[in-house]
């Protein structure tokens, strides 16, 4: 049996990563449910163990270095969330990632070439195509769980040559 909370914790940090990207450079308020999805607290004021873990990946993506943030909103958000340099430039490079199962990359429609284009452009296209954040975004709206692990965890051992 797969472990879902892993495959959550996967998906989340990818779905905060590319936003934080979409933002950058400019901080941001991050909310949990944009990220996890609607919830509403019980009776004692707690949200669900889902909201809990989503918060807690955006606290370990900062504990390890790819974003910061000013304050926590109780539990609801991190308001003035930022990419690092490291998370930055992690996202903007190249990624290798190559035959990822549950998932087959699907060209880009901003990024395909006209007939008419110079060859440069289409060199510019490839590796906007194959930088991390594109990855991400490809992999989250076409791949499966299996998919986004294995790139996010491509991510993270790229991570260790960008301080």
């Amino acid at each position: 049996m797969a472990d879902i909370h892993i495959a959550d914790f996967y998906k989340d940090a990818a779905r905060i990563l590319v936003q934080l990207y979409n933002q950058f450079p400019r901080p941001t308020m991050l909310f949990v449910e944009d990220i996890a999805g609607p919830d509403t607290p019980d009776e004692f004021g707690l949200h669900s163990p889902r909201h809990q873990s989503c918060l807690s990946t955006m606290l370990w993506l900062a504990q390890t270095g790819y974003l910061r943030y000013e304050t926590l909103v109780r539990q609801e958000a991190i308001d003035q969330a930022v990419l690092t340099q490291r998370g930055f430039t992690l996202l903007a490079s190249p990624l290798p990632v190559h035959d990822v199962v549950g998932f087959e990359a699907l060209p880009h429609d901003s990024d395909a070439p006209d007939s008419d284009t110079n060859p440069s452009d289409d060199v510019q296209a490839a590796a906007r195509a194959d930088n991390g954040v594109q990855l991400l975004r490809d992999v989250l709206k076409h791949g499966s769980s299996t998919a986004i692990e294995q790139v996010m965890l491509e991510l993270f051992r790229q991570s260790r040559h960008h301080p």
